[in-house]
């Protein structure tokens, strides 16, 4: 029991972290709180987004659970992020913060990606993660990376490459901070192999030096993926 809390404890300060991130890069929200809700019959219309009436908000809208329980690793990547963005806890609507949770079974790995909208801050709370980001062109693609333990952790610069891998003994676990509360995900090798309708395979072949057969292979292999999990969760 005393995990659960401490984890909880980590994943509050890192909302905290993000906070002051936050006061320094946008002007914060037009209003105490903007629920979002599908059914437009009971929202009002707030910041370009549909939020729920007031009158049909309760206090489960600001609460969330299940960050406390070790997702299921049993994949390809042996990893497994619990998010805990506007889909999954509509009360962060204009809050501007998100959190989640980052199972990885040994050896598991979050491949390269970025965040279009957030910056960030990374912790590791058990194992210990090889963890790291890319700089831009302007910076010549300059690397960092460093192998963090319990309790240390890295920040993310938004729209930065980062990726991290599990390179202890035994699974490991994350926690992570954003500011924004739709920090938007792109992984490279998905938006380049599983694009849809796809990228012309000539096009990358040449841009990745690769063969196009090769090329082709991976798009398939991509496809047939994203086709699986698409039937996975009807």
């Amino acid at each position: 029991m005393s995990c659960c809390y401490t984890s909880l404890a980590n994943f509050f300060l890192l909302a905290l972290a993000c906070s002051s991130l936050i006061s320094a890069y946008d002007n914060g929200p037009p209003q105490d709180y903007c629920v979002a809700v599908d059914d437009p019959s009971k929202a009002v219309y707030v910041s370009g987004k549909f939020c729920k009436d007031p009158k049909y908000v309760t206090v489960d809208d600001f609460a969330f659970t299940g960050v406390d329980i070790p997702a299921n690793t049993s994949n390809d990547l042996g990893f497994h992020t619990t998010e805990r963005w506007i889909t999954q806890f509509p009360g962060l609507n204009t809050q501007g913060i998100a959190l989640a949770r980052q199972d990885y079974a040994e050896g598991g790995m979050n491949p390269p990606h970025w965040h279009p909208r957030a910056t960030e801050l990374f912790q590791v709370y058990q194992g210990e993660i090889k963890a790291g980001f890319v700089l831009s062109a302007q910076n010549k693609y300059t690397s960092f990376t460093k192998i963090l333990k319990a309790g240390e952790g890295m920040v993310f610069g938004e729209g930065l490459t980062h990726f991290a891998i599990n390179v202890g003994k035994g699974p490991a676990v994350a926690f992570s901070g954003f500011n924004h509360e739709n920090p938007g995900l792109i992984r490279h090798a998905n938006s380049l192999f599983d694009a849809n309708p796809p990228i012309n395979s000539s096009l990358l072949a040449r841009a990745l030096k690769m063969k196009q057969k090769e090329v082709e292979e991976l798009q398939m292999a991509f496809r047939a993926e994203s086709m699986g999990n698409t039937s996975k969760h009807k």
